[in-house]
């Protein structure tokens, strides 16, 4: 049955493949963003670092690349992207709200109590992330998730 089911993807795959000369070219034709220069781990991704060019990928083989330019805008590069290449999905992410070593307000809220108070990031963090905060009066460490602030709320689960 496996045997079946791998002959059939790959004659799907053959038949979706026309021949032009002695090169391949596909049958899906995709438009994708790709930077104009090279952008290093820690840039920031902006319009006018984008271009849109087209490219021929087999349908079994498209996953892992960015094709909408506006999911790229405001992230930063986690790895270096090369002109004229398309953007592999893990080579984004979102921008650090928290940095490694900086002060950051700590706010606890339960019920109707909300506790303020101000410690150092021992890492850094985008919106969401869990991160571990110092309280430099007790030396206690917590941890909490970074808000679109900046702030760390922690919680007591």
């Amino acid at each position: 049955m496996i045997r079946h089911v791998l002959w059939a993807a790959r004659l799907a795959a053959a038949i979706a493949t026309v021949m032009v000369g002695s090169r391949p070219v596909l049958a899906t034709d995709l438009t994708l963003p790709v930077p104009t220069i090279v952008l290093y781990p820690g840039d920031v991704i902006r319009d006018g670092l984008l271009v849109d060019r087209d490219f021929s990928f087999d349908p079994m083989a498209t996953g892992g690349v960015i094709g909408d330019r506006s999911v790229l805008l405001g992230k930063i590069a986690r790895r270096t992207l090369l002109p004229g290449k398309p953007i592999p999905v893990n080579g984004v992410g979102e921008p650090k709200v928290v940095s490694n070593g900086a002060q950051v307000k700590v706010v606890f809220s339960e019920g109707g109590l909300t506790i303020t108070t101000y410690g150092a990031a021992l890492q850094a963090g985008s919106v969401g992330d869990l991160v571990k905060v110092r309280n430099p009066e007790s030396g206690i460490i917590v941890t909490g998730t970074v808000q679109p602030d900046g702030s760390v709320r922690v919680s007591d689960s």
